[in-house]
């Protein structure tokens, strides 16, 4: 059944590969974006996928955004929170400014978006809200205690609301992807990237496609009597 979805983050790496499943199934798609205006461009281009900039960590932008989008577009059934940055440095030596910053763009985002589109779901009985988590949320990482309480803190927030929403058709479940091959990733630098793909069991980095496939699952009808739950897809790196 073709429903409205929206992607943060989506117009590039894992986001963008969301966005294309979701419209391979039938369903209208929205990405949003911030920073790369150039690279968003592109991916409407291409594919055909209307584009929207905005701050997901500043509500009343989001508000205003999702105003137009569902005017647009229609109203949204399907939320997927992707967006996502790093500031990286060890916590002696981290500003307020950087664990602010990831924070607000990595857990506030879950908020703005969920708060504002979760009154139309409740109202339709029917949503699916799906939540990119890292692999980093559930074991840490050296250098990301921002990055790891964030992704660690959506994992908490998707147990919380999917037992708030169950009984209105809503289901909340999130995926916790490990090394995925995206432009993040490939910014390292070789000695790392291999040190990284020598700790994962099946020996290669995943694809953005194997995360969107598993999201494409979450937001579909066959996902209906799967909620709370995390999606745990790394390669067998960290075994939950």
């Amino acid at each position: 059944m073709a429903r409205t979805a929206l992607v943060t983050g989506g117009t590039r790496g894992i986001g963008r590969a969301i966005a294309i499943a979701l419209k391979d199934d039938g369903h209208k798609v929205a990405a949003v974006y911030h920073g790369n205006e150039e690279a968003a461009h592109a991916f409407e281009r291409e594919v055909s996928i209307p584009t929207f900039k905005f701050d997901v960590a500043d509500f009343a932008a989001c508000e205003s955004a999702l105003k137009r989008i569902e005017q647009e577009i229609g109203p949204v059934d399907v939320l997927v929170n992707n967006a996502g940055i790093t500031r990286d440095v060890q916590l002696h030596k981290m500003t307020p400014a950087q664990w602010n910053e990831v924070i607000a763009t990595d857990l506030t985002s879950c908020f703005n978006m969920c708060r504002l589109v979760i009154n139309g779901m409740r109202e339709r009985n029917f949503g699916r809200i799906i939540n990119i988590s890292s692999i980093n949320g559930q074991k840490g990482q050296f250098g990301q205690t921002n990055y790891s309480a964030a992704k660690a803190g959506i994992l908490g927030f998707t147990k919380a609301l999917a037992q708030e929403s169950a009984a209105k058709g809503i289901t909340v479940n999130a995926v916790a992807p490990g090394y995925i091959a995206t432009d993040m990733v490939a910014a390292v630098s070789k000695d790392i990237l291999a040190r990284i793909v020598a700790q994962i069991p099946v020996g290669r980095l995943g694809h953005a496609e194997e995360i969107a496939q598993v999201v494409q699952f979450l937001a579909s009808d066959k996902a209906a009597f799967i909620t709370g739950s995390t999606i745990t897809a790394n390669g067998g790196q960290y075994v939950v």
